[in-house]
């Protein structure tokens, strides 16, 4: 349940807009802005609000990056908030909608999860009064375009909230830019416009980011990345030459046949984690590939005796996964491959000293160094160089340092 003092004025207007005799006439509404800026709290109910008093037995839809963020983020906390406040919801999550009755008026708010192209598939076909796109630049602009081309019906209205993005993000260009020409009432949302965000929050915000995510999440800014992806990285702080005794250990594995294989073992003492040794494989530097049997013996050697709780492996390489199960002797899991979520937590873990790199760890070191992220193009990502230590790094990170980065707060606090 969401638990907010009072509204800001930008969630008031937000609440209210559809109301409002100077924003009323508009057909869209798009908030963006910093995380936990109170946005989608008030964005959720104003949305549910309006569809209950303008349509009776209509359908709408709310859509997220996926039905389990849509869930997460949205859907779990408006229902409740629904039922506190005197609406009947009847929620059907196998079919993935719910049923709101407020008097003699009911609808339905159906939830989409627009992860890929494939995705427009989905809501193809419906007829809505009104849509709710959640994270809305975190979707194909395919399905973002289908989603809008379902609220046909009269009266119907757009609604979008996101977190900044690069500026030549299509959203950005097509939508927040040309708002008066789309007809949209555009709210720009900081943290400041949260009442129910403390200071000490606020302040763990502002210690969890740097570059252009601190000026996308934390001032709400659209920013491109450039430069190193971990400039925060340092070998005085950060490379030991001797690893304590280790009580727990994991392996992560970035595979490759022409490019790259890499594959850290990780050790923990005292609350932090160290990359205690590698193997790094490079066919082209050797002159012969490998096979995957012939990395699997690689793996054997770099583990040793050692008892570790998980193998995370590249999710990709289906057949090394296959080869590492067929042998029965360490349990392996696919990899999170979230990249921007992954680079996030790997910056926060290297800010917060949870991840140290042994001085045998040549190569992680160096592609340390190396890492850039890709400036042209106008999307996000990284140079496809000098990336595979630094990828198996990420997929550990984002396995057992996942509660070091954004989520260990998040929960607990307004979005």
């Amino acid at each position: 349940m969401w638990s907010f003092e009072a509204f800001s004025p930008k969630q008031r207007k937000v609440l209210t807009w559809w109301l409002d005799k100077s924003t009323r006439g508009r057909a869209a509404i798009i908030c963006d802005g910093s995380v936990r800026s109170g946005k989608t709290v008030s964005m959720g109910i104003s949305f549910v609000l309006w569809a209950m008093s303008e349509f009776d037995g209509t359908d709408f839809a709310i859509c997220g990056k996926t039905i389990t963020s849509v869930r997460r983020n949205l859907a779990d906390s408006l229902t409740g908030y629904l039922r506190a406040n005197g609406f009947g919801v009847t929620d059907k999550a196998s079919r993935n909608f719910f049923t709101v009755r407020h008097r003699s008026r009911e609808n339905r708010f159906f939830l989409f999860g627009g992860k890929d192209e494939g995705s427009a598939a989905l809501i193809q076909g419906m007829t809505l009064g009104g849509i709710l796109l959640d994270e809305v630049v975190l979707m194909p602009r395919s399905f973002v375009e289908q989603a809008i081309a379902r609220c046909s019906l009269s009266r119907s209205r757009l609604w979008f909230n996101c977190n900044p993005d690069n500026p030549s993000h299509w959203f950005y260009t097509e939508w927040i830019k040309k708002s008066k020409e789309k007809n949209a009432f555009y709210i720009h949302f900081t943290m400041e416009d949260n009442p129910s965000l403390s200071r000490e929050v606020r302040s763990r915000y502002e210690r969890l980011y740097s570059g252009a995510f601190y000026q996308r999440f934390v001032l709400g800014k659209w920013s491109a990345l450039s430069g190193a992806v971990y400039p925060m990285f340092d070998r005085e702080k950060h490379v030991v030459d001797e690893i304590p005794a280790c009580s727990r250990f994991a392996v992560s594995c970035d595979y490759g046949t022409v490019n790259p294989s890499s594959f850290g073992l990780w050790g923990q003492a005292d609350g932090v984690w160290y990359r205690i040794s590698e193997y790094y494989y490079s066919s082209k530097r050797e002159g012969a590939q490998r096979t995957d049997e012939e990395h699997y013996e690689a793996l054997e050697r770099l583990i040793g005796g050692r008892q570790v709780e998980a193998v995370i492996c590249d999710p990709s390489a289906a057949s090394f996964i296959e080869c590492i199960r067929r042998h029965k002797k360490f349990p392996v899991i696919p990899a999170d491959n979230d990249v921007l979520s992954g680079i996030r937590r790997v910056g926060d873990a290297l800010r917060s000293g949870k991840i140290k790199i042994s001085s045998e760890c040549r190569d992680c070191i160096r592609e340390f160094d190396l890492y850039r992220w890709d400036e042209k193009g106008g999307r996000d990502g990284v140079i496809k160089e000098n990336d595979h230590a630094m990828d198996d790094l990420r997929y550990f990170v984002s396995k057992y340092l996942r509660e070091g980065a954004e989520e260990w707060f998040f929960a607990s606090v307004v979005r």
